[in-house]
């Protein structure tokens, strides 16, 4: 069973936390064994929690209506609160992705390309956890919509 210590580490079935730096020393025939499945998925995990927790703290903030009487002081409160809701639309996006790659870890196809089949690194999934397509599929993809637009 794995634990999270940290955001950036994990525990293995022996106790031996992981490290991103040890994540990232593993050769390539070790991509995607169990111990680097249970790093990401600790990391997941973690950000889900966080997401979930930021988005019950906006709609508590958000009860709390604070009547001003000054209409500049009620515009200024107003356009936080718009800031606020556009920033939790762009994490729940973000936990809607998290939960489909933890839904991909538990399914065996994680840390692999959509597009491709192709390993998607190391590299790319401690920077982006997220992410389903190689850096060279997602520069592909990008150059099209820039191209072709959407």
């Amino acid at each position: 069973m794995t634990k999270t210590t940290k955001s950036n580490s994990a525990v293995n079935t022996e106790g031996h936390v992981l490290s991103e730096d040890e994540i990232r020393a593993m050769g390539e025939k070790d991509y995607m064994n169990a111990e680097q499945l249970a790093f990401f998925k600790a990391r997941l995990q973690q950000l889900e929690k966080d997401l979930l927790k930021n988005a019950g703290e906006t709609t508590e903030h958000l009860r709390e209506t604070v009547l001003v009487p000054d209409p500049a002081d009620r515009a200024t409160i107003e356009e936080e609160h718009a800031l606020e809701l556009r920033t939790r639309d762009r994490e729940r996006k973000l936990l809607k992705k998290v939960q489909q790659s933890i839904a991909s870890i538990d399914a065996g196809e994680y840390g692999w390309c959509e597009e491709t089949g192709e390993p998607i690194g190391i590299p790319r999934l401690i920077a982006r956890p997220t992410a389903t397509l190689s850096l060279e599929a997602q520069q592909r993809r990008e150059l099209k919509q820039k191209l072709y637009g959407d």
